[in-house]
């Protein structure tokens, strides 16, 4: 009761410093406004592909204030222009931060578009379990060959992870061999906390095994299922978010990213709005 009492009359004067005072947005973040969470446009994926605009809209209004695109049919933007999504974007009041796609064509490109618009982060999203340690030894120069491009435009490269990584070959950890060949400087990581967790891995002392190196998380929740596992809308599976997210916070994470890929009892765009409404109610 007492830390409540204090935290409101913290937040109250603060909140009324920003209302005098040239330093207003600072303050009023400050004063406990909700943090910023973004969203991976895959949780809308069936919904997008019929009407991109109005469901960025609805995702605007449901309280994202960022976007993770992926590279679909239509392209990263899909079907505008770059500047074109990043203007509605601006209209929407959202930002759109980063992208999944397929590094491996045209990245020069990609990588290119992207800065031109402010985004910080083109992402490998998936290679899928390997039969050989070298397989994942030659992703690893490529992520940093990818890196490098990317450091060209004055952006940065990313990978994200499922399950497959963490599993052992012959010893070795495939999720390390990458990060331990991987140059610090250019290649980032993307934590998918789902995949992790259902890895059998602690999300926090991995992050402290690999220091500063993942600068996004994908926030997805889990509920185990007959047949293994699958997400499910934040805050009704077994991840704590409430307590995970200000300890991922404090390792270098800028990025908290919404995703969910399964809709049991609901639809795409009300799961991403529940998703929303259960982030405002976390602080980080």
């Amino acid at each position: 009761m007492h830390n409540s009492r204090r935290d409101f009359l913290r937040n109250s004067a603060l909140a009324g410093l920003a209302l005098s005072m040239p330093f207003k947005n600072e303050l009023m973040a400050m004063a406990g406004s909700s943090n910023s969470f973004g969203i991976q446009l895959w949780t809308v994926k069936e919904a997008l592909a019929k009407d991109p605009l109005a469901v960025l809209k609805h995702l605007s209004q449901s309280g994202y204030k960022k976007i993770e695109s992926f590279e679909g049919e239509k392209g990263i933007f899909w079907g505008m222009k770059n500047t074109e999504f990043k203007k509605y974007m601006d209209e929407l009041g959202m930002n759109i931060v980063s992208a999944h796609c397929d590094n491996t064509k045209e990245f020069d490109r990609k990588a290119a578009e992207a800065a031109e618009i402010g985004m910080k982060y083109l992402i490998c999203p998936y290679k899928g379990p390997q039969k050989s340690l070298d397989n994942f030894k030659k992703f690893a120069d490529e992520f940093n060959a990818c890196g490098e491009i990317a450091k060209k435009h004055g952006i940065r490269f990313a990978y994200h992870n499922h399950d497959y990584s963490f599993v052992p070959m012959d010893g070795v950890v495939p999720q390390d061999l990458m990060m331990n060949n991987t140059n610090p400087a250019t290649v980032d990581f993307e934590m998918d906390i789902y995949w992790t967790v259902a890895a059998g891995v602690d999300p926090v002392a991995y992050m402290d095994k690999h220091p500063n190196r993942f600068k996004l998380v994908h926030v997805k929740d889990l509920v185990k299922t007959k047949d293994g596992h699958e997400s499910c809308i934040i805050g009704k599976g077994t991840i704590d978010y409430k307590s995970l997210l200000p300890k991922v916070a404090k390792r270098g994470v800028q990025h908290m990213i919404v995703e969910q890929e399964a809709y049991t009892g609901t639809t795409e765009l009300d799961a991403a709005k529940a998703d929303a409404a259960y982030l405002k109610t976390l602080k980080w």
